[in-house]
């Protein structure tokens, strides 16, 4: 008897892995699971599907969490974020659907990995403080976000800037989270997975919502951050270095 496994469990096998360490990550931490996953999405399931799905784990994972914290929301603040995000993800889902996957691969990858960075310095930019750097977070996050998939970062820096403490940042950065992938997920649709593929994702979510659970206390916080971006820039390198190869025709 054959026992290899088929290219499509394979696919399943690694699209278990991906979202089961996204999703880990994201309770751990309380953000990255975007960061982490997208890239590994994108080269799994091609940049569409890969974006979409992303989006919608981190919107469901935003859910559930947000049902803890919505009480420590700032209306004042993710109104104009929220609304900025809105407005540029029509153009994100655009980009997408624009480019071939090599460039796709390339913007991703690069786009990831300069977030990434920019976190990782805990960047103090002047336009993302007050009201019009809310707008210029939600706008930028609202793009990146349906088009690679990870609109996290330039609401980080702006809670950075703002002076946010973790408590603070943790359930604002879900609500947006909630409203930026819904608004994303209408742009761009639900991913083209089978009834498979759907269990599997699932159940992965739900077994790293456990670990990371499990994990989180034994675990700094800042250790785990740390985890956190050195994984996702690791995927972001490895998108634009994906992107470049094909671009270049070899």
């Amino acid at each position: 008897m054959n026992f290899q496994p088929t290219g499509g469990e394979m696919t399943e096998a690694l699209l278990a892995a991906i979202v089961l360490v996204g999703g880990c990550v994201q309770w751990l931490t309380g953000m990255g699971f975007a960061l982490v996953a997208v890239p590994a999405l994108v080269l799994l399931l091609g940049p569409a599907d890969g974006v979409v799905l992303a989006n919608c784990a981190a919107g469901a994972i935003s859910v559930v969490g947000l049902a803890g914290g919505w009480r420590r929301v700032r209306p004042a603040a993710m109104v104009p974020l929220c609304a900025a995000a809105a407005c540029t993800v029509p153009a994100g889902a655009w980009t997408t659907r624009q480019l071939p996957r090599p460039a796709l691969l390339l913007v991703m990858g690069a786009l990831v990995t300069t977030a990434v960075l920019l976190v990782m310095r805990g960047a103090r930019v002047p336009a993302l403080r007050g009201g019009r750097g809310a707008v210029t977070a939600g706008a930028l996050g609202g793009f990146m976000n349906a088009a690679a998939g990870v609109g996290g970062p330039p609401v980080s820096l702006y809670a950075l800037n703002a002076g946010w403490t973790v408590r603070e940042f943790v359930p604002n950065a879900q609500f947006y989270g909630v409203a930026v992938n819904a608004f994303s997920i209408a742009a761009n649709g639900t991913p083209h997975l089978t009834a498979t593929q759907v269990a599997v994702v699932v159940a992965a979510m739900t077994l790293g919502a456990l670990i990371g659970h499990t994990v989180a206390a034994r675990i700094p916080e800042h250790r785990a951050r740390h985890l956190v971006l050195l994984l996702a820039l690791t995927g972001g390198g490895t998108a634009m270095g994906k992107g470049l190869w094909g671009l270049s025709g070899l």
